[in-house]
């Protein structure tokens, strides 16, 4: 970034907010883009001219028209839990860092309202505190942000009774555009979904209101079972089977468990294992049903250990990959969607043509209603060429791949895309928003 610039920046927002040393620039251009060896390769070396670290809306909006009149390119970045190189800048310019921007601002009876940069862990303890809780949140809550999260995710846990970000889990966003005087646009609706996993690339993001749930005493379990397949059908109907409250229902198959660590007393060797959270009292009902299945109930936690130390949501949905990864450091995975009809004979499929190469690992969910064996196969990774292989595979067999191996909203995002360039188009006339990641 030219010197002008880099002084005009500090001149309109004040030097604490801008951040120009090299070891900030790297480490806030940067996300967890390394879950993906092929993302790993291209990435690595990009790198922002400044970091602008805003606290107010006005921040936010003084400097976009900075970044207007001067045509730098701005990528929006939350916490940098993501997987996808989202918050990595590819042309350089600003990386506005909004993790100050940290209010939680209104309570309503099942809603709250939020600034972006509120992280999901202290939005679950204070939803805790007032008998209510998040319907749905990633494996990285802890760290992740909401508005990151809107922009940047899609399921997690509690999406088996809750759905996606798109079934109705956000209700309302503030979005500021990037024109010569920024607009603040208040979007609900129809058009809503153009600002979902968007990347930051149709606006950015300052406030948010989402739903929550009432709170329920969760208790945790691990049901054990020696065929993968007995674990894919006891999840199946647990799934399907109303009557059990569930947060987290997340079968894998021998060795994954095997990379639990912490686990390692509890997990038992060469078994399947499906990770549980579900209501309390729900025990004596699962066992019931894991014994039909031929599964035993072979660990537990009670609920009130609930969140007191590690729990078992830690180990499912992509934190699977990054316990995999500290075991195994060829490790990759894919986000794939199974059919609920025909996952058995794709399950049979995948084992049978790939072996100990793609080891299985679902999150039972669901989407717009329906239930849904999502999937986040772990990959023994070789090559660029195998991993399209294997991806080109799936497709070819009914199971949808979202390809977690590309920046590119066009050829491995989820959303509804012609409303996202839509709204990137009036709102980002000079394309200077997270520029690359989508067409």
């Amino acid at each position: 970034m030219a010197v002008e610039i880099e002084k005009v920046c500090i001149d309109g927002l004040g030097i604490d907010k801008v951040l120009l040393d090299l070891d900030s620039r790297e480490k806030l251009s940067k996300d967890y883009y390394w879950y993906s060896p092929v993302l790993e390769k291209r990435l690595k070396d990009k790198i922002a001219d400044s970091i602008v670290r805003p606290e107010t809306d006005a921040e936010v909006e003084t400097l976009l028209k900075i970044a207007y009149h001067h045509k730098v390119p701005v990528t929006v970045r939350g916490a940098g839990t993501g997987n996808y190189g989202q918050a990595i800048p590819l042309e350089g310019g600003i990386v506005l860092d909004l993790s100050k921007l940290d209010q939680i601002l209104e309570w309503g009876e099942n809603s709250v309202r939020v600034q972006c940069g509120v992280r999901l862990g202290a939005l679950e303890r204070a939803a805790r505190e007032r008998e209510l809780e998040l319907r749905i949140y990633p494996s990285t809550f802890m760290k992740a942000t909401v508005g990151g999260y809107v922009c940047g995710g899609s399921g997690g846990i509690g999406s088996i009774t809750w759905g996606d970000l798109w079934d109705g889990n956000v209700t309302e966003v503030v979005v500021y555009t990037l024109e010569e005087e920024p607009r603040r646009l208040v979007v609900s609706g129809e058009d809503l979904p153009a600002y979902i996993h968007n990347y930051g690339t149709t606006g950015i993001l300052t406030e948010l209101v989402i739903p929550l749930a009432p709170k329920t005493e969760w208790e945790q379990s691990i049901v054990f079972f020696d065929d993968f397949m007995q674990a894919m059908e006891f999840s199946h109907d647990l799934s399907h089977d109303d009557s059990i409250r569930k947060r987290l229902i997340s079968p894998h198959e021998w060795p994954i468990p095997s990379y639990f660590r912490p686990l390692k007393k509890v997990v038992l060797p060469e078994k399947a294992a499906v990770l549980l959270e579900t209501e309390e009292g729900s025990q004596p009902a699962l066992a019931r049903l894991a014994e039909l299945h031929g599964g035993t109930v072979g660990h537990y936690i009670p609920a009130e250990k609930y969140r007191s130390g590690i729990g078992l949501s830690d180990f499912g949905w992509n934190h699977t990959t990054l316990w995999a990864l500290k075991c195994e450091n060829n490790i990759t995975y894919l986000q794939a969607g199974f059919s609920l009809a025909h996952f058995r004979e794709q399950v049979r499929l995948v084992k049978e043509t790939f072996g100990d190469e793609v080891l299985l690992h679902f999150e039972w969910m669901r989407s717009r209603g329906a239930v849904t064996p999502s999937s986040l196969p772990v990959v023994r990774y070789t090559t660029e060429e195998r991993l399209n292989e294997i991806i080109d595979f799936f497709n070819a067999n009914g199971i949808y791949v979202a390809n977690p191996h590309t920046y590119s909203l066009d050829s491995g995002g989820r959303g509804i895309l012609p409303l996202m360039k839509q709204k990137k188009q009036e709102n980002d006339p000079l394309r200077l928003l997270n520029p690359g990641k989508i067409d």
